[in-house]
C-alpha cells in the first residue's frame, strides 16, 4: 500500500513538474523599431518582475525590419514608430487570413538635434525640411555661422526616417545626408561636430540642444516638452505603434493590457516618451 502512494505521488509530482515547465515556457518575442528598444525594454524589465513565468525578449533593428518579421511569422508583436503600409497590412491578410491588430502604446515627439556651441536655437518646420533636402546648405542661410552644414539621419528601414521624410523633408532627403544605425549614433555625432544637425526620439536627446521648432516664420519656437506633446502645440509628434498579425491572446494580451493600463504609461515618461493619453 505505501509503495502504491509512493508511486501515485511520484506521479502527481511529474505532473506538477511538466506542468510548471509549461508556465515557465511563455515567451514573447518583440521586434522592430530602435526608437522604441529602450522603452520596451524596461517594459519587459518590469512585466519579467511581475510574472517570472514569462519570457520577453526585444530586439530593434527598425520598424521595417520589425513589420518584415512580423509577416514572416518570426516575432509575436513588430514595434514600429510609424503606421503599417497599406501593402504590409494586406500581407499579412493574404497569409494569415486575419487583419493586422494596431495599438498605439505611445506618443513622441521627434527632437531636431543641434551641437550645444552652435547659436542657432530656433528653426521652422520649412527650414528643417530644406536642410535635410539639401537646399539650405549653409548655417548662415538661417542665422547661424557661415558654415556647411553637416546632416545625420536614420537609415530607410527607420519608421523615424520614413515619417521625418513625409512630414517634414517631403522630399528626398539630401545625397550629403550621412545615415547612421540609430539615433543614439545621430546624437553622438552631433555632440561631437559643432556645425552638425540631426534628428531623432526626444529620449535620446543628452548632452545635445533640442531645437526650437516653428510652425511656420510668424509662429513662436516650441521646445519639444511633456506639457507641448500634450497640447499639441510642438509640430513634430508622433504615435509609436506595436502590431500583431491578429488579435492577441493569453499571455500576450495580458502584457499588452498591462503596457496600456496606469502602470505600463507611468513607465514611459521615465525614458522620454508621453503616455497614450
Amino acid at each position: 500500500m505505501k509503495s502504491k502512494k509512493l508511486k501515485i505521488a511520484s506521479i502527481l509530482l511529474v505532473i506538477m513538474t511538466i506542468g510548471y515547465s509549461f508556465t515557465t515556457l511563455s515567451k514573447i518575442t518583440i521586434k522592430g523599431s530602435d526608437t522604441m528598444v529602450i522603452l520596451s525594454q524596461q517594459w519587459a524589465e518590469m512585466y519579467m518582475k511581475k510574472h517570472p513565468g514569462t519570457t520577453i525578449q526585444v530586439t530593434g533593428g527598425g520598424s521595417g525590419v520589425g513589420i518584415a518579421a512580423l509577416i514572416n511569422g518570426s516575432t509575436d508583436i513588430a514595434n514600429s514608430s510609424r503606421p503599417m503600409k497599406s501593402a504590409e497590412l494586406e500581407k499579412i491578410k493574404a497569409k494569415y487570413k486575419k487583419n493586422g491588430v494596431e495599438i498605439a502604446c505611445a506618443k513622441d515627439g521627434l527632437s531636431v538635434f543641434l551641437n550645444k556651441r552652435n547659436v542657432v536655437s530656433e528653426l521652422t518646420v520649412e527650414q528643417i525640411g530644406a536642410i535635410f533636402s539639401g537646399k539650405i546648405t549653409n548655417w548662415k542661410q538661417v542665422g547661424g555661422a557661415d558654415a556647411k552644414i553637416q546632416l545625420y539621419g536614420r537609415e530607410s528601414s527607420s519608421g523615424t526616417f520614413e515619417f521625418f521624410k513625409e512630414h517634414v523633408v517631403k522630399t528626398d532627403f539630401s545625397p550629403n545626408c550621412q545615415t547612421l544605425p540609430g539615433t543614439a549614433a545621430i546624437v553622438n555625432a552631433v555632440k561631437k561636430d559643432k556645425y552638425s544637425i540631426g534628428y531623432g526620439g526626444a529620449a535620446y536627446a543628452e548632452d545635445v540642444k533640442d531645437c526650437k521648432v516653428k510652425k511656420d516664420a510668424k509662429s513662436k519656437g516650441i521646445l519639444l516638452t511633456a506639457a507641448t506633446i500634450k497640447n499639441k502645440t510642438y509640430p513634430i509628434s508622433r504615435y509609436l505603434y506595436m502590431y500583431m498579425k491578429s488579435k492577441p491572446t493569453g499571455e500576450t494580451k495580458a502584457f499588452i493590457d498591462w503596457i496600456l493600463s496606469p502602470e505600463g504609461q507611468k513607465m514611459i515618461a521615465t525614458v522620454g516618451y508621453f503616455p497614450v493619453k
